[in-house]
């Protein structure tokens, strides 16, 4: 069975359809513990309600950047974590942490990569004025929202929607991927080759391909 370290920084509504996607038996994993930057972040009491431990590191207490990773590093692998994921972790992860799992760290992204990396991806794409906009779920590397692909959902894009609007839209559709990509990884059905994730013998759902644009 695949065992699961989360990163969180808030709410943790990503955190969430991956504990329901666990329970409901789509996912074949076990969250062995969950890790959180922010001592008020709702992730907390996620965790709590499903019996998953959870644990506030607080990064003033590290001497640098490196070594708060190293913390986390350190907590993972004493769990025997396979594969992390990032649930809205508002950090760029370090190398320590990168280095100690080299494509076995995911986050999702609110924007279709590689457009509109960083922060406020909803807002990057109203300004452009987007038709589609999306969610990306990927590897992590030490780049800004650069490591490889996994798996993308579209959603529909109107001229006069506002960041929430769209934020909303794009939100229904990582809590649909998020627990896609993770239980293609414990499937073993993963794999990286330069920039490029193949996936062995999968059909992505419906749900996933591109909807008719709104407002066009």
């Amino acid at each position: 069975m695949l065992v699961l370290g989360v990163l969180a920084s808030g709410r943790g509504s990503n955190f969430q359809s991956i504990i329901d996607a666990i329970e409901s038996g789509r996912v074949t994993a076990h969250i062995a513990l969950l890790i959180v930057d922010n001592p008020d972040a709702f992730a907390r009491q996620r965790a709590q309600r499903h019996g998953i431990e959870a644990l506030y590191l607080n990064p003033k207490e590290s001497p640098s950047k490196d070594a708060y990773f190293e913390r986390i590093r350190d907590e993972l692998l004493a769990r025997g974590v396979q594969l992390v994921a990032l649930a809205g972790f508002m950090r760029i992860v370090r190398k320590p942490l990168i280095a100690a799992f080299p494509n076995r760290i995911m986050n999702i992204h609110p924007a279709l990569l590689p457009s509109f990396p960083g922060l406020h991806g909803q807002q990057q794409a109203n300004d452009y004025g987007v038709r589609i906009s999306g969610c990306t779920v990927h590897f992590v590397d030490e780049g800004m929202d650069t490591g490889p692909i996994i798996i993308q959902a579209a959603v529909p894009a109107a001229p006069d929607d506002a960041e929430e609007q769209l934020a909303q839209r794009i939100l229904a559709a990582e809590h649909m991927i998020y627990p896609e990509a993770i239980r293609l990884f414990s499937e073993g059905r993963l794999s990286v080759e330069g920039r490029v994730v193949k996936i062995r013998g999968y059909e992505p759902p419906a749900a996933l391909l591109i909807n008719p644009p709104v407002g066009a």
